[in-house]
């Protein structure tokens, strides 16, 4: 005999049904959460007997949100998913070692405030900031702490990058959104900044800050012949300041060769970070 299919059965009892299996779902999925927890705990152990290290792994985690995106189907939207997945990873990371995160609201808070909640939660403390240079400066000080700076906001702020030059100094260490879309709940671009990484930085893109005398208009042509953008610039006591995004395989000779190729007769380049390359998502890729 062929089953019966959900036309032959009282709606009262397949909505009783659905919710069974709802609610062994939700179960099922709160025990692997717990399940996770544990294995973060043995993480943490080992980590304690190899002397510690990083929490923060941009890299992985710039490769699970690709794989989430590319994997997803259905009705349930991908805001949900990316949003749940963030918090997620930045509360079990909180778990392995308490951090907070220093935000820059000079340019309003509210796009800001949906950035950092969206995320990295409720569960990770948030500190407001007056500027990028105040962001940077309480990184610099915080044994673990992360910073967000609005991409957008070199020009008025001036050149905040020049903070992050030198080996000690804080790095740029990722770029947010991960999942890049036109409909972002919260699409806003920031860098994400924290004191250098040894072995779990992302390295896809390079972040330099240029420093040139005088500016040259065949700058942006020569950089972009590399692949290159300029994301910032701002004038400081002896010049100009760029803050330059190159991918990895571009090294600071070919810098050198495009920006003389533009008539720039001497520039100082020193890295100040790198993050993953940027992931973009459509949602008719979705099926």
């Amino acid at each position: 005999m062929a089953p019966s299919s959900d036309a032959d059965k009282d709606p009262l009892a397949i909505l009783n049904e659905l919710r069974v299996d709802i609610d062994r779902i939700d179960a099922e999925v709160h025990a692997l959460l717990m399940s996770r927890g544990e294995i973060i705990n043995r993480l943490i152990a080992v980590k304690a007997r190899q002397g510690g290290g990083s929490a923060f792994r941009p890299g992985r985690e710039a490769e699970m949100m690709r794989r989430l995106a590319e994997r997803h189907r259905g009705p349930l939207p991908l805001d949900t998913v990316e949003s749940i997945w963030r918090i997620i990873i930045a509360t079990f990371t909180f778990v392995q070692s308490n951090y907070s995160v220093h935000v820059d609201i000079v340019g309003g808070d509210a796009a800001m405030r949906d950035s950092e909640r969206f995320h990295f939660g409720f569960t990770v403390p948030s500190i407001p900031h007056h500027g990028a240079v105040g962001v940077i400066d309480a990184v610099a000080r915080a044994s673990g702490d992360l910073g967000m700076v609005r991409i957008d906001g070199g020009v008025t702020a001036g050149p905040w990058w020049t903070r992050l030059i030198g080996p000690d100094a804080p790095k740029i260490i990722a770029r947010l959104p991960f999942v890049e879309r036109p409909d972002h709940p919260a699409g806003m671009p920031v860098y994400v900044i924290a004191k250098p990484l040894a072995d779990a930085a992302a390295r896809e893109i390079l972040l330099h800050c240029v420093h040139l005398e005088r500016w040259r208009d065949g700058v942006p042509a020569a950089l972009a012949t590399l692949g290159g953008e300029i994301i910032g610039n701002a004038a400081d006591e002896t010049g100009l300041s760029l803050l330059v995004a190159v991918p990895a395989r571009v090294d600071a000779p070919a810098i050198h060769g495009a920006l003389a190729l533009s008539g720039v007769s001497a520039a100082r380049l020193s890295e100040v970070g790198s993050h993953a390359a940027r992931f973009s998502f459509h949602r008719s890729e979705a099926g």
